[in-house]
């Protein structure tokens, strides 16, 4: 079993929060305090991401795989039935968990997998710049995102708010993004996979989007026919692919309603 890093604060209800592709657990620094007020906070590291040690050469990174990966942890630690939240690839690894093992609720932001065939080109094309960009040109962007205004152009795409990023968070999700050995292995594992129903979901699930979200384009990545009927779809105003920084309050608010089975009021539901 790959062995996750972790951090666990709070109490409450089990929490569980999984990141993009080319993030980690501190994603979800903004937010994590609010959370821990109503929850037990799990934050991990999805295995090749951050302090986590990729899967075995021999096992392919794909969500289900990941997802996998996951589940043993929450086995390890006693952790039954938890509230899943996922952003992005995060998203598409909580829909895969929900289907291994029992789940109080999903939230879902900006789940990557809800497209009609492969991954479309805009997003490989985009994630692979942003790798190349960090790699190679890691010392401009460590002098770019010190200032306001090279933080807002560097982020553009992936939040709605850069400019509301402190210096820290930015420097920390460059470094994430250019030292996460799982990067090309489970970038190629989605190349040609989409998310797709498996068993039945008993549990509530919203899925958010943000209005200002330039990574998964609407006619391109958000078709929400593989997801249960009854899922509840959600607008975050203002905020991008990684909402959690651009609007924290809005984003603990869904959360926390979505875990309380209850509705927001931007909520509609699809079929």
């Amino acid at each position: 079993m790959t062995r996750l890093a972790f951090t666990r604060v709070g109490s409450g209800p089990p929490l569980v929060l999984l990141h993009a592709l080319g993030l980690s657990r501190r994603a979800w620094d903004p937010v994590i305090p609010a959370l821990a007020e109503h929850f037990d906070v799990l934050a991990l590291d999805l295995p090749g991401f951050g302090e986590s040690a990729p899967l075995p050469p021999q096992v392919e990174p794909s969500p289900a795989a990941l997802a996998a990966s996951v589940a043993d942890l929450l086995d390890a630690l006693g952790i039954r039935s938890p509230h899943l939240v996922g952003n992005s690839l995060g998203g598409w690894i909580a829909l895969e968990l929900a289907h291994l093992r029992p789940t109080a609720s999903l939230t879902l932001l900006a789940p990557a997998g809800l497209w009609r065939g492969n991954t479309p080109l805009y997003d490989l094309a985009s994630l692979r710049a942003t790798r190349w960009v960090t790699q190679h040109a890691t010392g401009l962007l460590y002098w770019l995102v010190k200032r306001r205004l090279g933080r807002t152009r560097v982020f553009g795409q992936a939040h709605g708010r850069p400019s509301k990023m402190s210096a820290d968070q930015a420097h920390v999700e460059v470094d994430a993004m250019r030292t996460c050995p799982g990067f090309d292995a489970t970038l190629a594992a989605t190349m040609t996979r989409r998310y797709r129903a498996g068993p039945p979901i008993n549990a509530p699930v919203s899925v958010a989007f943000g209005s200002r979200d330039l990574v998964l384009l609407p006619w391109q990545s958000r078709h929400l026919d593989e997801l249960p009927a009854g899922t509840h779809l959600v607008t975050l105003a203002g905020c991008g692919h990684i909402p959690m920084g651009d609007n924290p309050a809005a984003v603990t608010a869904l959360i926390t309603a979505a875990a309380g089975c209850g509705l927001v009021a931007s909520t509609e539901d699809t079929q």
